[in-house]
């Protein structure tokens, strides 16, 4: 089950863009389909799945998302 997470979508992935030097946006995406977090904006409603990719030696090495309305 995905953590709700209620921000700005855009903000949240700016600044996981700053601590991850591998974010990447892949509609569609295997990972996606357990998503790690769920973005939602309380304002607009936009949302954004939001998965940590990670090796079997448990190092992070990128994070994937989808922006959906």
């Amino acid at each position: 089950m995905a953590t709700v997470i209620r921000r700005n979508p855009a903000l949240f992935l700016r600044e996981l863009k700053e601590y991850y030097d591998d974010v990447w946006k892949m509609p569609g995406s295997e990972y996606l389909k357990d998503p790690d977090f769920l973005v939602v904006d309380q304002k607009t409603g936009k949302k954004a799945k939001v998965s940590f990719v990670v090796l079997e030696d448990g190092e992070t090495v990128s994070v994937v998302y989808d922006e959906m309305s």
